[in-house]
């Protein structure tokens, strides 16, 4: 039989505790008094003696008093003293400088404020759970927390190659001088030589156009993307430009979807069934060739009465009819940005509860959060990557040795 287990407090001990008021007070002793002694061993650490002791003397450094700091935790507020030392070098790790909350707490208000809540009610939230009353501008100030990793995230290295980028962008409004504007967050997304698919950055600007694009694209070079395979766009303004001066290897593919949608704006109520039908023969074909014969037909048919709509295929046709030259598997997931669709209407289901945003700041942080909820699911490899894998080999065979 094995032995039972020791009680963690004695019975006699338990015995003083009348209410629960009681058991948060000790609570917050002992966790002082646990703070001040790990800090203690923390600066004998730092100094190389420990007080009082003759080691100490001509070392050229000794210790000089407390600093006060009253942290904010879950057992409530505790005051604690914070050993300095002359040199003021001393950089404690169980408690940062500037930090005043446990990190429970801060991560509790970063998860809040990625699923969306509103500063008021994450206020409300950590009150209730943690017993803590937080203002607006410590929330705000947790959150600001986030701007170092963002940049962090936003800098790091990239893989050589990509075979695929998806790029599209997220309108949101934001305050700006008195005013509230429209400002896009423009997103990429590439698929990695694992098939997985993985956000490479995001950059806030009012329109688009070839210079900003030609922006995004040399921050990916200057990250470490030497070559594009095939890039997926809703002909973004300068887009196609950019990326040819950038990558000019790079094979591009406007979403067919998306010039499907632009093309009925233009088709009264009546007629879009049958446009709609005679378009999927167009976009529907085998191969490029019944794709132009189609196109032919279906401009005999309504270029007098939708001529604009007709345009647009013609002008577009190149790019709009890249991905004919791949097999099935491969066209599936390039004919459409549907993937950075579906990633930016995550976003919007974290972010739909802050209409009006302050900043450009506020903006990119509760998308950096939406992003990284989403990613976390994003641990499986797209479907039939294998034999995707060995499409690209065969018809890319150097450039996905990169």
């Amino acid at each position: 039989m094995s032995e039972e287990k020791k009680p963690l407090i004695s019975p006699e001990l338990l015995k003083q505790f009348k209410t629960a008021a009681d058991v948060e007070d000790y609570l917050g002793e002992l966790y002082k008094e646990a703070v001040q002694h790990m800090l203690k061993a923390e600066m004998n650490e730092h100094l190389g003696y420990e007080k009082h002791q003759p080691d100490g003397r001509n070392s050229g450094n000794s210790r000089n008093g407390f600093s006060k700091k009253t942290l904010k935790t879950n057992v409530g507020a505790v005051d604690i003293a914070v050993p300095r030392d002359r040199n003021s070098s001393f950089e404690p790790i169980v408690v940062p400088k500037h930090e005043r909350m446990s990190h429970k707490i801060e991560n509790a208000v970063i998860g809040m404020y990625s699923r969306g809540m509103n500063t008021r009610d994450i206020e409300d939230q950590i009150k209730e759970i943690y017993g803590v009353e937080l203002s607006e501008t410590s929330v705000s100030n947790i959150t600001n927390s986030l701007h170092e990793s963002i940049k962090q995230w936003q800098d790091r290295p990239l893989d050589s190659v990509y075979y695929i980028l998806w790029m599209d962008g997220i309108s949101v409004k934001i305050r700006h001088n008195g005013k509230i504007v429209n400002k896009t967050i423009f997103i990429v997304i590439g698929l990695n030589k694992e098939g997985k698919k993985e956000v490479l950055g995001m950059w806030i600007n009012p329109t688009e156009s070839a210079a900003f694009w030609l922006t995004v694209l040399t921050d990916l070079k200057v990250r470490g993307v030497e070559d594009v395979i095939i890039a997926c766009t809703d002909n973004l303004t300068g887009f196609t430009s950019a990326i040819k001066s950038t990558y000019p290897n790079a094979i591009t593919q406007l979403c067919v979807v998306h010039q499907i949608r632009n093309s009925m704006r233009y088709v009264v109520w009546k007629d879009k069934k049958e446009f709609v039908t005679d378009l999927k023969s167009v976009y529907g074909a085998t191969n490029r060739k019944s794709a132009e014969d189609a196109l032919a037909i279906f401009e005999k048919k309504w270029s007098d009465k939708y001529f604009y709509a007709v345009k647009s295929w013609k002008e577009n046709w190149d790019n709009l009819t890249s991905y004919f030259d791949f097999p099935a598997e491969i066209r599936q997931i390039i004919y459409t940005t549907n993937v950075i669709e579906s990633l930016n209407s995550g976003i919007r289901k974290y972010t739909k509860t802050k209409i009006i945003f302050p900043d450009d700041l506020a903006a990119i942080k509760a998308v950096y959060l939406a992003i990284n909820n989403i990613q976390k699911k994003w641990s499986m490899s797209v479907r039939n990557w294998g034999l995707i894998l060995s499409q690209f080999l065969i018809i890319f065979e150097k450039r996905c040795q990169c």
